[in-house]
């Protein structure tokens, strides 16, 4: 005659308490218990109360003097320590509350970031998965050194924790960007074909532009701006063998695009592995005029530009404008847009139908 039990897996509650209700249906008193294991009373006391832990060699003894799986005592005791520790985790997590002011959760949200959820405590656990770090104080280890870069900006206004969550998002699409190893050749033979694709819409070419770049080793995500980071663009080493830039376009317009994207292809051919480049840190920054000016000469080369400025009138033309950039073979706005801002030649928005405005086609973290 065989006896079926059947338990609730219910593993809020300690083992010990099923182990209880299997005595009682085995008719067995805790003392018996003992003494048919070789074990103190006291243990089995403290097993059933939940204060001692089920251990394998204790659930193989279990298993013959009940008929229960030591696999079960085994799973039931990991079970239920698992949510001990997950009750105490998520009672840290609403200590940690006020860390969720630092980020624009709901933004990041709707971004596909994150999930939306409404308990505070829920969006410091989402947090920490997303960043992949056990606390803040991991958070601010691993990211504070790459928001820090940001601080040396002449105009730094960004917020360090939607900073970081931006940074985060593009190391997360990198990793899934297969890329061949860095070759710094053939990345600026493919530079070059680049600049010669500004000339069309950047929406129809950007895809060209991440594939001829992801085959000399360089990683490009665009990610959209969070509310508190202002930030345009973001260059590092993710491994030796292969970089990120990463950009925002958060000034909307071909200019800018092109213009912060040879920047930052600067930063990989001109600087070491171990820099990191977050927006622009000012012109105090050797390293940033370096990489504005070759980005500036590399699209337009400074004697053709010169040449340029002393035959241009007083009140350039659409024409002209057009007639140069042409012969130069690169898109009228970076022209345009070197004259409003640089120059000064320009009134800002003049003459802007002659660039591109730019949307990010966002599909999240997928």
């Amino acid at each position: 005659m065989s006896t079926t039990f059947a338990f609730a897996h219910d593993y809020a509650f300690p083992p010990g308490e099923t182990l209880l209700e299997t005595l009682d249906a085995l008719g067995l008193t805790q003392k018996e218990l003992a003494a048919r294991m070789g074990r103190p009373l006291k243990t089995i006391n403290q097993i059933i109360k939940g204060t001692a832990q089920i251990m394998p060699e204790t659930a193989l003894q279990l298993e013959k003097v009940t008929g229960v799986p030591a696999s079960f005592w085994n799973n039931a005791e990991t079970n239920y320590r698992a949510h001990r520790a997950r009750v105490q985790d998520e009672k840290r997590q609403q200590k940690d509350v006020g860390w969720l002011k630092r980020f624009s959760y709901p933004k990041m949200a709707s971004l596909g970031m994150v999930p939306m959820v409404a308990d505070k405590g829920a969006r410091v656990g989402q947090l920490l998965r997303f960043f992949g770090v056990a606390s803040p104080t991991q958070w601010e280890s691993a990211y504070g050194g790459l928001c820090g870069a940001a601080k040396e900006s002449a105009s730094f206004k960004s917020d360090l924790g939607d900073l970081s969550a931006w940074l985060r998002t593009g190391e997360l699409l990198a990793q899934k960007r297969v890329c061949k190893p860095y070759n710094k050749e053939q990345f600026s033979r493919h530079l070059s074909t680049i600049r010669g694709l500004t000339v069309r819409n950047p929406a129809e070419v950007w895809p060209e532009v991440c594939r001829l770049c992801a085959e000399a080793g360089v990683a490009v995500i665009l990610v959209p701006e969070l509310p508190k980071t202002h930030v345009s663009g973001f260059t590092r080493w993710l491994t030796p063998e292969k970089a990120l830039i990463q950009l925002s376009l958060r000034h909307k317009t071909d200019d800018n695009l092109w213009f912060t994207f040879f920047h930052e292809a600067a930063h990989i051919l001109l600087h070491g592995k171990r820099d990191v480049f977050v927006e622009y840190r000012g012109l105090d920054n050797p390293k940033e005029q370096e990489a504005n000016q070759w980005s500036g000469e590399f699209l337009i080369p400074p004697a053709a530009w010169n040449e340029f400025l002393t035959h241009l009138p007083a009140r350039p033309t659409i024409t002209a404008i057009q007639n140069f950039a042409k012969k130069q073979g690169i898109a009228p706005g970076i022209v345009l847009g070197r004259l409003q801002h640089r120059e000064k030649r320009v009134s800002p928005g003049l003459y802007n139908r002659l660039k591109h405005n730019l949307t990010i086609d966002w599909g999240g973290l997928e």
